[in-house]
């Protein structure tokens, strides 16, 4: 979405009366944007995580009712770190309508800086003497630090009462690990770490590069379209002067029909400018067919094709070199 925003700004930029975008940019843009709106919505692309963080959402999501008995968003949540990874969490959190979330950190500056970066969302900073009593009160703890020890682990579970039998399940996106493996041994915990995650990914990135195929024949399609709008440029030289041409005979006929028709007295202004108007309307529709055939011509060289047959037709190229001497002469 930002990138396209700013892809959008240059453009704005560019059709600016200093600019140099024109009709053909402007068009390509308009598909390219198409395009990519196709293949969201046509292919499975863009579902599935490929990030630590994000697969850390689908992951607990996907788990929590299995291991919880519990609907992921009634489930309490709670986040140990407030570093990048903490921020890329809560911002797929939020994507999934997240309303409140704990944070667990040793200061408050960062958590202080994600509470103005998701003002949507109510965040309970917590610093770390009271990790203990955010834990007890939480169904998902994700932890996010860069502490060399476990921040969690099954001696700590125990020793903080943690091994009562109430679900818990814990969700390391750290690395070093922040949750220690033997947390495992304890019946109602369900831990799960980057090994976990990577597994998700693995499998999302599997479903994306089949998707892929999929999506590059839409954008071929949409490329294709795209090529013959630009190839049909070509033709509208030669429409005009078509028109041009026919216009000028339509002209010429008219005169000579409105001279003799103005010399009799029963022809009054309006009679004659419904004349104009059957001669202008049998012109446009003898030109209909010759310009849609020019439009249709799917390939470069069946429009090159057309457009030479219609130029021979109608002596264009004829009418071309006389206005050209005629101005040499001028």
């Amino acid at each position: 979405g930002q990138i396209l925003s700013q892809v959008r700004q240059c453009h704005s930029h560019s059709i600016e009366e200093d600019g140099c975008g024109g009709k053909v940019l402007s068009r390509l843009l308009n598909n390219a944007v198409a395009a990519g709106k196709r293949v969201r919505s046509e292919t499975s692309i863009s579902k599935g995580s490929v990030s630590i963080s994000s697969a850390a959402v689908e992951l607990s999501e996907h788990m929590c009712l299995k291991d919880l008995n519990l609907p992921f968003s009634e489930a309490r949540l709670a986040v140990v770190g407030a570093g990048t990874m903490t921020r890329l969490l809560i911002t797929h959190l939020a994507s999934r309508g997240l309303e409140r979330i704990s944070i667990v950190n040793r200061s408050m500056a960062r958590p202080m800086e994600l509470q103005e970066q998701f003002p949507d969302v109510e965040i309970e900073i917590v610093l770390e003497d009271g990790l203990w009593d955010v834990v007890s009160r939480s169904d998902i703890v994700y932890t996010a630090t860069s502490s060399p020890d476990y921040v969690i682990d099954k001696a700590l579970l125990e020793e903080n009462g943690q091994n009562a039998g109430r679900p818990l399940m814990l969700v390391d996106i750290a690395v070093p690990r922040n949750i220690g493996s033997d947390s495992a041994e304890l019946p109602a915990v369900m831990p799960y770490n980057v090994d976990d995650l990577k597994a998700v990914v693995a499998k999302n990135t599997a479903m994306r590069q089949r998707e892929m195929i999929e999506a590059e024949l839409l954008l071929r399609e949409e490329a294709d379209s795209f090529i013959g709008w630009r190839e049909s440029l070509s033709a509208i030289p030669t429409i005009n002067q078509l028109q041009e041409r026919a216009n000028m005979f339509r002209q010429e006929e008219l005169k000579k029909c409105t001279r003799k028709l103005s010399q009799n007295d029963n022809f009054s202004d309006r009679e004659l400018e419904a004349v104009e108007r059957l001669s202008r309307g049998i012109v446009n529709k003898m030109l209909h067919g010759p310009m849609s055939h020019l439009r249709r011509a799917e390939s470069v060289e069946k429009k090159q094709a057309a457009l030479s047959e219609l130029s021979s037709m109608f002596r264009l190229d004829d009418e071309a070199g006389g206005r050209g001497r005629g101005r040499r002469r001028r």
